[in-house]
């Protein structure tokens, strides 16, 4: 699961009761004690992923955009294989730990039923870095509040699901925002690497439909069969190292790009710097939806689009017209909007 593909997944799981109570409501705390308590969680989970989401989305855009010593770095594929190999390890490491102290039998899925979200998830990965190559990384960062538009799309058609009008004026007015915004940046002076492009208009349309196929097809698998967040995090990911393994054996860009890292320190520690923050985000995730819902989980997701933002225009030079200042303000001012009308309800 990527940051951004898991996000969705985990607030639908928590919305249909997947996530157990640990017994710690059950105790009693004083008001002040609990209270304290909660306020230490919550720091912990806001810091956790926002270090883990904009640590990764840095170091992404300079894995893919940037020059090493060795010439750029080509494989997004191995990117999607790296970061998975660390994730399929402490899933396994967990589920295996649960079965062990767990007095009832696991409900299980069949190994297949993964097979569709880990290829939907490989592909939004994949498109999401491949994505960097023909765009700027604000450009994709504030696309990713579109996700919204494929979600709901997915949602009527696989799981019947239905939505009121408001939501749909809200998705057509993010989109609005995020087209004046890729418009102001094409006209624009550019400091990057690249002017962003039809292609990449395609791959991040890719990555947001991909993405939320994976939300949705995941939903389906834990209400048909009762899995936790860490069974589907360890079946997917497994697929998810089949298909790019395989993938980059017959390409031959596994022995290359493995050369490429070993030959040059920086771009090691990249690497490793993302299969970290990748899994530590995804723990992340599940704890926050555990801990304080949707809602909180969504808020301190939106503010981490910001911050990466924000430090990727001071570390990477960008360039952002008038125009697309005013789309990413409209864009977030819906966004937030949206989660103080979802927090009341």
């Amino acid at each position: 699961m990527s940051k951004h593909h898991d996000n969705h997944s985990a607030s639908e799981l928590l919305e249909e009761g997947k996530f157990r109570s640990t017994g710690r409501d059950e105790k009693k705390y004083s008001k002040k004690d609990d209270a304290y308590t909660r306020y230490m969680k919550l720091i912990f989970c806001f810091l956790g992923l926002q270090v883990s989401y904009v640590l990764w989305g840095l170091v992404q855009e300079y894995l893919m955009t940037q020059e090493y010593a060795a010439g750029k770095f080509k494989s997004s594929a191995f990117c999607v294989f790296g970061n998975r190999f660390l994730a399929l390890l402490i899933s396994l490491g967990i589920v295996l730990f649960n079965r062990a102290t767990s007095t009832s039998p696991p409900k299980e899925a069949p190994f297949y039923t993964y097979a569709p979200a880990s290829l939907s998830n490989t592909l939004s990965s994949w498109a999401q870095y491949e994505a960097l190559k023909f765009l700027s990384f604000p450009t994709q960062t504030l696309s990713k509040s579109c996700k919204i538009i494929p979600v709901m799309l997915v949602g009527v058609l696989l799981n019947n699901k239905t939505y009121p009008l408001g939501e749909y004026a809200e998705a057509t007015l993010i989109t609005i925002g995020v087209t004046m915004f890729s418009i102001s940046e094409r006209s624009a002076p550019s400091n990057s690497m690249h002017d962003d492009s039809g292609f990449g208009v395609f791959l991040l349309a890719l990555y947001l439909c991909c993405d939320s196929f994976t939300s949705q097809w995941q939903s389906k698998v834990y209400k048909d069969y009762g899995v936790d967040q860490y069974q589907m995090m360890l079946g997917v990911n497994i697929w998810s190292m089949l298909m790019t393994g395989i993938t980059l054996y017959m390409s031959g860009e596994f022995f290359s790009s493995f050369a490429f890292i070993l030959a040059d320190a920086t771009a090691l520690k990249h690497m490793i710097v993302l299969s970290v923050t990748s899994a530590t985000g995804q723990l992340f995730i599940f704890y926050t939806l555990k801990e304080f819902g949707p809602v909180v989980f969504t808020i301190i997701m939106t503010t981490r689009q910001i911050f990466s933002l924000f430090f990727s225009l001071l570390l990477f030079g960008h360039t952002i017209s008038a125009v697309g200042w005013v789309s990413i303000i409209a864009v977030f001012v819906v966004v937030f909007n949206r989660l103080y009308r979802g927090g009341k309800d």
